[in-house]
């Protein structure tokens, strides 16, 4: 009996194990005539997978589902596959990443992609929290593909073919290049593997998304009211009624509602004024934007902080250097409403050093920033104490990105505003 897979031919979990078949040389089938909400719904389907999911694998010693397994049984038929590395820590290492590809990569790509799709309710708290998730994830595998070309090894392995199908929806329906060009190494190595012959054979030519798919519509329900029946207003009015709910439902969990910050007394510095005045300023930056700053800044209303990353020493390598400060930034995202912030990288030549100064709403550093973000760990934390005139002069000096700072270089100034 041959293997046959069932499924349609355009499904990114079944690809796994086809295109691992490829490299196996595996003969696998495609079950003819497979037809989606159909064939997954017959007794002869249900008997081999209960849930009716796609793919499932037919075996001569069996049904297997659950497509990551289907991928590992077709790579286990080849004695030795290279496919699972040549070390017992390799293969670890490649269980690891598909792990990892399955928990933080595909899942938080369907928790964003599936609702815009309409499989799902589209509630944008869950969205914000589902892109924020993919961005932690794809930043850690930027930082690991910056010195690896693959993600084990010096070769494809099963890892890749994983990797490469779950993201290839990604990239495929709504990580734009707006989106992805934040991860160049990720970029670089999807598109290797996605083009290598065994890849392209499965998938096909994979071209990116050029716009995120818009979020279903909830508005025409309310123009079915003017043709209810008489007899009939009484039921549609309370079906009617469960609407709104939903709506309320969705917005009471914005962060932005709850968000303590928000219920703090008003403070006589407007932050948005002061991130237009850094922006704008283009000359004279000290008579300017630095005198507009202390003018501006509210000591009961806001608070300033230094930050120094607690292992410099590992700062070895500049572009790695600059995409961790990149990703910490990304994920400040959640507090874009209340603070503003500024990272150096300093120095000419390796270790690296990354300081920063960040000016938050509030006389602490807010909890939910520190419980979100986990990149505020790796750095010390200091209160700026204004009353200081060497600490009021260190701000001054990297608010306007002075350079040499500290006696060294910039390598770098970003900002966060």
């Amino acid at each position: 009996m041959a293997l046959v897979l069932h499924s349609t031919n355009n499904n990114k979990n079944a690809s796994k194990a086809l295109i691992a078949a490829e490299y196996t040389g595996v003969k696998v089938e495609l079950a003819k005539n497979f037809e989606m909400g159909v064939s997954n719904k017959t007794p002869e389907f249900i008997k081999m997978n209960p849930i009716g999911k796609v793919p499932v694998l037919e075996t001569p010693d069996g049904p297997v589902f659950e497509s990551n397994a289907i991928a590992r049984y077709v790579t286990k038929l080849k004695p030795d596959n290279p496919l699972f590395g040549s070390s017992l820590i390799q293969y670890a290492q490649i269980e690891q990443w598909n792990d990892f590809s399955a928990t933080e990569i595909d899942a938080n790509i369907a928790r964003w992609l599936y609702p815009r799709l309409g499989y799902g309710p589209y509630i944008p708290p869950a969205e914000e929290a589902a892109v924020a998730a993919l961005k932690r994830a794809l930043d850690a595998l930027n930082t690991h593909l910056a010195s690896n070309t693959y993600l084990v090894g010096e070769s494809i392995t099963l890892a890749d073919i994983i990797m490469g199908c779950n993201l290839s929806i990604g990239f495929g329906m709504i990580m734009t290049k707006s989106f992805t060009k934040e991860f160049p190494h990720v970029e670089r190595y999807f598109w290797t593997v996605v083009n290598q012959p065994n890849f392209c054979k499965i998938l096909g030519e994979v071209k990116q998304a050029e716009s995120i798919p818009a979020p279903p519509s909830k508005k025409p329900a309310p123009a079915k009211e003017p043709s209810k029946p008489k007899a009939k207003e009484e039921p549609k009015k309370e079906v009617k009624k469960e609407e709104p709910k939903f709506e309320e439902e969705e917005e009471a969990p914005k962060p932005k509602a709850k968000n303590p910050l928000d219920l703090l007394p008003p403070s006589k510095m407007i932050l948005d004024e002061w991130k237009r005045l850094y922006s704008n300023t283009k000359t004279n930056f000290r008579e300017v934007a630095i005198k507009g700053f202390w003018d501006m800044y509210d000591p009961e209303g806001y608070s300033l902080w230094f930050c120094d990353y607690k292992y410099q020493d590992e700062n070895t390598v500049s572009f790695v250097t600059l995409n961790k400060v990149g990703g910490f930034l990304q994920r400040m995202d959640l507090a874009r409403k209340y603070a503003f912030g500024k990272m150096l990288v300093i120095g000419s030549e390796a270790p690296y050093k990354v300081k920063g100064l960040w000016l938050f709403r509030g006389k602490e550093i807010p909890k939910f920033v520190m419980d979100e973000c986990y990149d505020m760990e790796l750095y010390e934390w200091k209160e700026v104490d204004i009353n200081d005139e060497a600490q009021k002069e260190r701000v001054n000096q990297m608010i306007e990105d002075y350079e040499p700072f500290e006696g060294e270089s910039l390598l770098d100034a970003k900002c966060f505003k």
